[in-house]
C-alpha cells in the first residue's frame, strides 16, 4: 500500500473516513560482496529437503494450513476479492526465519511456485498462487524501537508500524493504507505523504535480513551485500528472496497539517496545482483526485508543521473561484496517519481489527498506472481520460523534494526525477473492467511514456520491464540471476522474466 492506492476516494471532512489513499550494471555469479550469512540449521541441512506438503508440516515451527483444513479460505485470502478464486497448495504460517528457510528449500527442490505475503495487497495477486506455496508473514511483525533505529517484522502492517514509532515519538516516512505491509511498500520503493519531506520508504532503510533461494538467511546493507541491497531499494518483491526483517532509520515525529479542497473546474484546478506543487517546499505534499461524470476534483495533502494556510491561499487564487469545500487541521503524527488510513474516530482496536482476519476491510478493484516526468502541457487529456468512466479515479501523487535529491542509480527505484506518479483505479467487482483502467493508461501514455510503479504492478502492462525498472532493470536482472540462478522465485511478472 501502497502512497496507497485509495487516495481520498471517499468525499468527507476531516473527522470521518477520509481513507484509503490513494506508489549501472552489475556482476554475475558470486556476490561483489560477501553479506552476512546464516546456515539453515544442522537439522535441516543434515536431514535432507522436505519433499511433501506433510514433511514441510513437521518441520515448520508455524502451522501449514491446507485446502480442506479448517481455516483454509481465510488463510488464503488476500487484499482484494478478485482474487478469492486462487487457491494455493499450501500456506505456511511462519514465525521464524528458520520456517522460511524450510519453505524455500522445498520449493528449490519439487519447483513449487511460492510467493511471501507480507500485507497481501499485490495488485496482480502474486502473492497468492494457484497450487503454489504461500509464505504468511503475518507472525513476524514485531517492532522494535531503539533510539533512531526501528526493527520491523516483514509482516508488520503500516498502522502497526505507526502506532508503534509514535509511542516512541519517532516517524517512519510509509504509505497509507493501514493494511499494507511494511514489505512489498519497502521493496517498491515506498511512496508516500511525508516522501518530498523525508525520502521514500526504502531510503530510509539501513539493511534488511533476507533469505534467498539457496535457502541461506542474510543481514544485507551497503557493507555488506550491497548488490542486493540494492536491489531491495525498489526492485520490487518477490524477485530475490524473502525478507524477514528490516531496520529503518526514523526521524522525530511532527505534528501534520491535512487538507483537502474540491473544485468542479478539473481542468483548471488541474492546471494551476501542477506549478504550484513544482514550486512548494518540501514539507508539502499533495495529491489530486480526478474523478468522472459529473467530473470533479479533490486536491489533498499533508504539510510537516502548520503554517500551510499561505500556500493553500495561493493555490486558490491560482485556480480562482471559490472551492466546493476547504478542510483544513493540524494533528499529531498518529492522528494524521490515522486520518490517511481512515480511521479518525475509531479506536486503535477497531483500526486494527480492519487489517486483517475476518474483520479485514477489504477492497475488489482494478488499477494501473504511469509516472509523470513532468507537469502536463495540456492537463485536458488526462482530464478526458478520466471522466471517460464514471467510476474511474485518476489519482495524481507528487513527488519531488527528497524523492529527487538521491541519484536514481543508488536504489533501484529508477523515478527519482519524476513529478508525480498517476494511478488509473477503478473499484470493482469484475475483472473484466480491466479494459476501462487499460483505456485510460493509454491514453494517458502520451504525457508520461512507457512507465510504471511497481507497486500499482499490472498484469496487462506494456513492455512492464521496463517500465516498472526503466535504465536500472539491466542491473536488476544482474542481480536477480546471481541470487536466484535457477528461477524459484519465477512468477509471471518476475525479473528473471523481465
Amino acid at each position: 500500500m501502497v502512497i496507497s492506492r485509495r487516495s481520498f476516494l471517499r468525499v468527507g471532512g476531516l473527522g470521518a473516513a477520509a481513507a484509503a489513499l490513494t506508489a549501472c550494471s552489475g556482476g554475475t555469479g558470486t556476490p561483489a560482496t560477501s553479506p552476512t550469512m546464516t546456515p539453515i540449521p544442522a537439522t535441516t541441512a543434515n536431514a535432507g529437503v522436505p519433499m511433501s506438503l506433510p514433511d514441510l508440516a513437521r518441520r515448520l515451527t508455524g502451522h501449514l494450513v491446507t485446502p480442506g483444513d479448517a481455516g483454509y479460505d481465510l488463510a488464503r485470502r488476500s487484499f482484494n476479492p478478485l482474487y478469492d478464486g486462487r487457491r494455493p497448495a499450501a500456506i505456511a504460517q511462519c514465525v521464524r526465519v528458520s520456517d522460511v528457510q524450510e519453505c524455500m528449500a522445498m520449493a528449490a527442490a519439487t519447483h513449487t511456485p511460492i510467493a511471501a505475503r507480507s500485507g497481501g495487497h499485490s495488485y496482480a495477486g502474486y502473492s497468492t498462487p494457484d497450487n503454489g506455496l504461500v509464505v504468511d508473514l503475518t507472525a513476524m511483525s514485531g517492532i522494535q524501537v531503539s533510539g533512531d533505529q526501528v526493527v520491523i517484522g516483514a509482516g508488520a502492517r503500516l498502522i502497526d508500524v505507526y502506532a508503534a514509532l509514535a509511542a516512541a515519538g519517532r516517524c517512519l516516512p510509509a504509505g497509507s493504507c493501514p493494511s499494507v505491509g511494511i514489505a512489498g511498500l519497502t521493496l517498491g520503493g515506498g511512496i508516500g505523504v511525508l516522501s518530498r519531506k523525508f525520502g521514500l520508504t526504502c531510503d530510509s532503510l539501513t539493511s534488511a535480513t533476507i533469505v534467498t533461494p539457496d535457502g541461506q538467511a542474510r543481514t544485507v546493507s551497503t557493507s555488506d551485500g550491497a548488490d542486493l541491497f540494492w536491489a531491495l531499494r525498489g526492485g520490487g518483491g518477490g524477485n530475490f528472496g524473502i525478507v524477514t526483517s528490516f531496520t529503518f532509520t526514523t526521524v522525530p515525529a511532527p505534528r501534520l497539517t491535512v487538507f483537502r479542497l474540491g473544485y468542479p473546474d478539473v481542468s483548471g484546478a488541474f492546471a494551476a496545482w501542477q506549478p504550484w506543487l513544482a514550486g512548494a517546499p518540501d514539507e508539502l505534499w499533495s495529491n489530486v483526485n480526478i474523478t468522472g461524470n459529473p467530473a470533479t476534483c479533490t486536491i489533498s495533502g499533508c504539510y510537516v508543521g502548520t503554517n500551510v494556510q499561505p500556500l493553500l491561499n495561493e493555490l486558490t487564487a491560482a485556480i480562482g473561484g471559490t472551492p466546493t469545500f476547504r478542510t483544513v487541521q493540524t494533528m499529531g503524527y498518529l492522528d494524521a496517519m490515522r486520518y490517511f488510513a481512515g480511521c479518525s474516530g475509531m479506536s486503535m482496536a477497531t483500526c486494527t481489527a480492519r487489517t486483517r482476519g475476518a474483520q479485514w476491510n477489504r477492497e475488489a478493484f482494478v488499477a494501473s498506472s504511469r509516472i509523470l516526468t513532468g507537469p502536463v502541457h495540456d492537463p485536458g487529456t488526462l482530464v478526458d481520460a478520466a471522466t471517460a468512466y464514471p467510476a474511474m479515479h485518476l489519482i495524481i501523487d507528487g513527488l519531488g523534494g527528497a524523492v529527487d535529491r538521491v541519484n536514481p542509480v543508488d536504489t533501484a527505484f529508477p523515478y527519482r526525477s519524476a513529478f508525480a506518479s498517476v494511478q488509473a483505479y477503478l473499484k470493482t467487482t469484475r475483472a473484466t473492467d480491466i479494459g476501462a483502467v487499460q483505456a485510460v493508461r493509454d491514453a494517458i501514455t502520451p504525457d508520461t511514456g512507457g512507465t510504471g510503479y511497481v507497486n500499482y504492478i499490472d498484469a496487462t502492462m506494456p513492455n512492464w520491464g521496463q517500465a516498472y525498472y526503466g535504465a536500472n532493470l539491466p542491473r536488476l536482472r544482474s542481480v536477480a540471476k546471481t541470487y536466484d540462478p535457477n528461477g524459484v522465485l519465477t512468477f509471471a511478472q518476475s525479473i528473471s522474466r523481465a
